[in-house]
């Protein structure tokens, strides 16, 4: 479904990624692991048309969209959920959830996906008229991903979804990616829970200093030598 051949992205003068290639499949859970710096959320960004490639190709079902605009990219079933997450505080959590449906027209899938969101998160259902800005943050977190899910995505890109949680609502976050990926959804997950994320994925790519050092499934990885030392305190 996602093809990434040879990417070289960054920010004006700061290359950030170099060489990166990697693949999604449809239906496929796959995270994107390293350090802070790495070049994760660059790749994400890079994918969702926030950020130009420099050079390679990005693909997503056989077709070149490296150089589209995010709205393009947005349209072509492709969701990203940030890690700043970009909420609206003053609109309400019914609000934001239509916010995030806005190119869609038919009515019944509105209600539909609508519907998925308050069955993966029945906290956003109690909480659909208070206002996004006073959530927690682990409320808030689950709104971002509710609001991604809005326009029926065939592929969400989500970056790290337990960033500043307590393990509770981490927990419930892992689990609704679980339910996603169960239900058929694909999913490319950036996170720093190697431990959480190697149990859960299907397989995972390791970016260091802007290149892939490793990549294989879950369990292999898990048992890996440097991902033990590096990331598990083994």
């Amino acid at each position: 479904m996602l093809e990434l051949r040879n990417v070289e992205s960054g920010y004006q003068l700061l290359q950030v990624l170099w060489d990166v290639t990697l693949h999604v499949d449809e239906g496929e859970f796959v995270a994107l692991l390293g350090p802070n710096g790495a070049g994760k959320t660059t790749t994400l960004r890079t994918i969702a048309g926030l950020v130009q490639p420099i050079r390679g190709t990005v693909s997503f079902r056989g077709r070149s969209i490296g150089g589209l605009a995010p709205h393009q990219v947005s349209r072509m079933g492709i969701g990203y959920v940030s890690e700043s997450l970009n909420l609206f505080p003053a609109m309400s959590v019914l609000e934001n959830l239509l916010v995030g449906a806005y190119a869609v027209t038919d009515k019944t899938k509105i209600r539909a996906n609508m519907d998925l969101v308050f069955e993966l998160f029945p906290r956003l259902h109690e909480r659909r008229d208070q206002l996004a800005g006073t959530l927690s943050g682990g409320e808030r977190k689950m709104l971002a991903i509710g609001r991604g899910l809005m326009p029926s995505p065939s592929l969400l890109l989500v970056d790290e979804p337990s960033l500043g949680l307590a393990p509770i609502p981490t927990l419930a976050a892992f689990e609704a990616l679980k339910q996603l990926s169960q239900r058929g959804m694909t999913i490319l997950l950036v996170e720093q829970n190697v431990n959480t994320t190697l149990r859960l994925v299907d397989r995972a790519y390791v970016l260091e200093q802007g290149r892939i050092v490793l990549e294989g499934t879950g369990e292999r990885l898990l048992a890996d030598n440097h991902v033990q030392e590096a990331y598990l305190g083994i």
